[in-house]
């Protein structure tokens, strides 16, 4: 048995497909299945996600036919993804790189690009110090990855390429919405209702 395997890990489902979450991997939520249920990628596309945790959207874009990198910056995370990769028979179409955000890929550019990224406020004081920790803290103001993803996204995206990302109503939406408008974006949105927060999926077209 592999030794992330045990204890604490968790086995979800989606669709006709099943996941294993080993522990310190974050476990898809509700945030993923609005980027799941709403994921366009189609044969033949070149597909990035960042910080694919158990693998899930990931898997679902080499289901379709794409060709996918996955990244993550935990270790036992793309472990935990290649299980699943190898469980629903796409190990061969994502390759999986380990490292942070657009670090791993270079300059390489993508058709279609995913994130469900660390989007909370977190206060220093409330740091927990854990590697799942990484899944969810986006720093005092909830921005300190979205602002590095953003930056990064025009230029590792082609020409008419899409993005699917995530982001809390408690991250400041109106910076993100300046941000693509200045850097040629056209996008629209979908909201879902949580108990403190809304969560909004970005569905982006680089112009």
């Amino acid at each position: 048995m592999n030794n992330c395997t045990g204890q604490g890990t968790k086995i979800v489902f989606y669709q006709d497909s099943k996941f294993i979450v080993y522990p310190s991997v974050y476990e898809p939520a509700e945030d993923t299945f609005l980027i799941a249920d709403n994921l366009d990628a189609t044969a033949g596309e070149r597909v990035l996600e960042l910080g694919t945790g158990c693998g899930i959207l990931a898997i679902l874009a080499a289901k379709a036919g794409a060709n996918v990198v996955a990244t993550d910056v935990n270790p036992v995370a793309l472990e935990c993804a290649r299980a699943n990769a190898c469980q629903n028979a796409v190990d061969d179409r994502i390759d999986f790189r380990l490292g942070d955000l657009f670090d791993p890929v270079g300059n390489e550019r993508f058709d279609v690009i995913i994130f469900n990224p660390p989007y909370l406020p977190v206060e220093p004081r409330e740091k927990l110090n854990e590697p799942l920790e990484l899944a969810w803290d986006g720093g005092r103001d909830g921005r300190r990855v979205i602002n590095h993803f953003l930056s990064g996204l025009p230029t590792h995206l082609r020409p008419r390429g899409r993005a699917f990302f995530v982001q809390s109503s408690l991250s400041n939406l109106a910076k993100t919405f300046q941000f693509l408008e200045a850097n040629g974006f056209e996008f629209k949105t979908l909201k879902k209702r949580l108990f403190f927060e809304e969560i909004f999926l970005f569905l982006c077209l680089k112009r």
